[in-house]
């Protein structure tokens, strides 16, 4: 019993002269722990852009028509953070699928991956009264054809649930690099949303800049209806393929039109007064409308102003709805770093 004690004793203090530096040649200063998993400066996801932080003023540019008085002007200052450069594609959705369905099943249920998960591609069908959308509805998500067509029929929460799997997709991969992890892929907050369709340009109408909806050669520059009963021209009946009109000065396509697009806060008509002037995102799990924003293929020209707010409720599935993905930068604050 005693040789016991006196063994824990000279193991205790060896761990405590450890602690103090005497295991590595620390000469008695603070140096940090050591071991710690390998983090270079954060390089730019894929398929992310840059969005530099900054100060913006936040709200209508232009008339509103509906008086809704929901988004009156405020400066608010945006912290650095990436976003998807596209509107998640069907393809990239359907890797998600495949792997929950493969992975999870057994936790999850078939039933679960195939209800509350899977695209609802009946919404070709009921979004629109005496439309002809079976063929959507039959051939949108499921026919290689449509690929690299925005994703759309998935809830605010179905698009919350991609983007926990497609975070411990990456860090999986990098904890079994040896490297650290990185940050969550995440909803963008509304503010983020609107600093990043804007790209630099201060009360700027438009991602282009705007007022105008066409170039000096006349060609649209979204995806919308822009005008009653005109679908075409801007040379898509419906959806478009991501990335077929010109980005903004961020990088980023289609921040007005083909597909709206959820964003992780609530609605409410009084959020502007509400939320801090720096970083604002809105919570409210008991507000079931949740934000969406930029306009989509079926909309008029107002709906994709830069300033316009609009909601959906958050286990609502739209054919004109779909999401991308965001992800907070962290380390220096340097433009320089943020675009690496």
């Amino acid at each position: 019993m005693i040789k016991f004690l006196q063994f824990s004793a000279i193991a205790l203090s060896v761990v405590l002269l450890a602690g103090c530096g005497m295991g590595r040649d620390s000469q008695g200063d603070v140096i940090g722990s050591e071991d710690r998993p390998e983090f270079n400066p954060q390089e730019v996801p894929y398929g992310m852009v840059a969005c530099p932080g900054g100060t913006f003023h936040m709200g209508q540019t232009d008339q509103d028509i509906a008086a809704s008085m929901s988004n009156m002007n405020k400066q608010v200052t945006i912290g650095g953070f990436y976003m998807d450069e596209t509107e998640i594609t069907n393809n990239e959705y359907r890797q998600f699928v495949d792997a929950i369905r493969q992975d999870s099943l057994d936790v999850l249920g078939e039933e679960f991956v195939m209800t509350q998960l899977y695209p609802d591609t009946t919404v070709w069908v009921k979004d629109f009264t005496y439309h002809m959308g079976d063929p959507l509805m039959e051939y949108y998500f499921s026919h290689p054809a449509f690929d690299d067509f925005p994703v759309v029929g998935v809830d605010w929460f179905a698009a919350k649930y991609f983007n926990n799997w497609r975070t411990k997709h990456k860090n999986n991969y990098n904890v079994e690099s040896g490297m650290a992890p990185m940050p969550s892929f995440r909803l963008p907050s509304e503010a983020e949303w609107e600093y990043a369709a804007r790209g630099g340009r201060d009360l700027a109408t438009y991602p282009w800049g705007g007022p105008y909806l066409r170039n000096a050669k006349g060609c649209m520059l979204a995806n919308f209806k822009p005008g009653r009963g005109d679908y075409y021209s801007d040379g898509f009946t419906y959806t478009a393929p991501v990335g077929q009109y010109y980005p903004n000065d961020f990088g980023l396509y289609d921040m007005s039109g083909n597909v709206a697009e959820w964003c992780e806060d609530a609605y409410s008509e009084a959020t502007v007064p509400v939320v801090w002037d720096l970083n604002p995102t809105y919570y409210d799990d008991n507000e079931p409308r949740k934000i969406v924003r930029g306009g989509s293929w079926k909309d008029i020209a107002h709906f994709l102003e830069t300033g316009v707010r609009n909601f959906e409720y958050q286990d609502s599935a739209r054919s004109f709805i779909g999401f991308r993905s965001a992800m907070i930068y962290i380390g220096r604050s340097s433009d320089f770093d943020l675009r690496r």
